[in-house]
């Protein structure tokens, strides 16, 4: 009997596909599903890079909803400050408008005065030379007050036309000296025209 050659190389060749066949075997269906199951590590990576995109996307998301709140934040800020500036200008204004108010009435105030004082004015030239002297002091003193009225009027007014920022943070629409002096002066010169008044 000879050597069976034929058997024993196909056997060789057999076991040589076993072998190189385990190797490049596919997986079983149990092995591919553990691949992908998440935590494995064909799965961390990809988890990885798509953690890391999320968490970009939503950080710019964010900076984004930061910016645009920062910006509103201004905006509200500049409104407030634009408010605030129109309402001390509108406060200056209503003060403004007060302060002319009692300079015209004491402007009105003197002018009244001097006229009722002409009416009694024959009477009075009529007396001694301390009534004349009276009733000129006192006529003087209601021509004064009537300048000084007008005179805080315009320095008012002036101020009103000009409100700008340094007007409004001070508040200075006062008339002031000849506003403060022009009542008095009407009371002073209508003192003297009541002691020519009496004189006579």
């Amino acid at each position: 009997m000879g050597v069976p050659w034929l058997r024993i190389l196909d056997m060789l060749i057999g076991v040589h596909d076993i072998a190189r066949g385990g190797r490049n075997r596919p997986p079983a269906p149990d092995a591919e599903m553990q691949q992908i199951a998440p935590g494995s590590r064909a799965l961390g990576h990809l988890e990885t890079r798509l953690a890391g995109v999320v968490v970009a996307a939503l950080k710019e998301a964010f900076d984004r909803d930061t910016r645009r709140l920062e910006l509103e934040r201004e905006q509200v800020e500049a409104e407030r400050l634009r408010a605030e500036r129109a309402l001390r200008l509108e406060l200056l204004r209503q003060a403004g408008e007060r302060e002319i108010g009692r300079l015209r009435l004491v402007a009105g105030v003197a002018v009244a005065s001097w006229l009722g004082t002409l009416f009694f004015a024959t009477r009075l030239v009529a007396g001694g030379a301390g009534p004349k002297a009276a009733v000129a002091g006192g006529w003087l003193l209601l021509i004064g007050a009537l300048a000084a009225a007008f005179l805080a009027q315009s320095r008012v007014a002036q101020a009103l036309d000009s409100s700008d920022d340094s007007i409004a943070r001070t508040g200075a629409v006062a008339s002031g000296l000849p506003g403060t002096l022009a009542p008095w002066l009407v009371v002073a010169g209508l003192a003297a025209i009541g002691v020519a008044i009496l004189i006579v």
